[in-house]
């Protein structure tokens, strides 16, 4: 019987990022993580990945909404009747839509700006500054990351890769899980075609969802009740790259789900 070879000693950190202000419209996101890295003495070196969740991405930039000043539509009145919904949370989900893809059940699946697809427009209710507050999806996320690498760029000398994060369900699979809904300085796709496995066999399909990877493991120190809206990972080795989190989502072609 043949035994795979033992793996050469790696490590993976990930180092939460926390005490980070309750960050407002107009912050310099990137300013506030900086300061972060230095408070916990970490540095920044190449190669390293700053991992953001989109809620204080979306915050900085303004995409914060009130539900008190939500005028519903008749279709989101009736909808959210049906099943005990918040009318104004169903007319902005519906507002940010580029596509529904289910509103059946009580469920509303939708797909918003590039392409991302998500339960009510990915529109989140969870650890707001002010009762009856939501905030939004970024307009671009990818176009996010790439500010922020290069504002920390400018600060600490190196550029690292930047990935912002959201938290979706999955078909098929229950419970929920972090993705990459922005990116910048990485390829987010590693296709294995071609390569050998260490039996020596030709691989043929195996691409890995690089950037969603790192993003479910920075998932695991950020939760949703510990305050960590940032987390840096030290010690993969990425290949850098111009991909776009975009570069991630399923041509329309292949998707068997809509």
């Amino acid at each position: 019987m043949s035994v795979a070879p033992a793996p050469a000693a790696r490590a993976l950190q990930l180092f939460a990022l926390g005490g980070l202000p309750a960050v407002e419209p107009g912050d310099d996101l990137g300013a506030l993580i900086g300061d972060a890295i230095d408070a916990a003495a970490l540095g920044l070196y190449a190669g390293d990945v700053v991992i953001v969740c989109q809620k204080i991405v979306s915050k900085a930039e303004g995409r914060i909404v009130r539900l008190s000043e939500v005028d519903p539509s008749p279709r989101a009145r009736e909808f959210a009747s049906s099943f005990d919904k918040d009318p104004a949370l169903i007319e902005l989900a519906l507002r940010e839509a580029t596509e529904v893809l289910r509103m059946q059940g009580g469920h509303l699946i939708t797909a918003t700006g590039k392409g991302v697809v998500a339960a009510n427009s990915g529109i989140d209710r969870s650890n707001q500054s002010r009762r009856g507050q939501v905030t939004l999806l970024p307009l671009d996320a990818d176009r996010s990351a790439e500010a922020l690498r290069e504002a920390l760029a400018a600060r600490f000398g190196t550029a690292p890769a930047v990935i912002v994060t959201d938290t979706f369900g999955r078909p098929w699979r229950l419970g929920q899980i972090d993705f990459a809904i922005g990116a910048a300085g990485l390829r987010v796709l590693d296709d294995h075609l071609g390569r050998a496995d260490w039996s020596g066999r030709r691989l043929e399909h195996t691409v890995i969802a690089v950037a969603d990877q790192l993003a479910a493991a920075a998932g695991l120190l950020m939760g949703k009740a510990g305050g960590v809206p940032a987390v840096l990972l030290r010690g993969y080795a990425y290949s850098a790259g111009t991909e776009t989190a975009g570069d991630l989502l399923r041509p329309r072609e292949q998707d068997l789900f809509r």
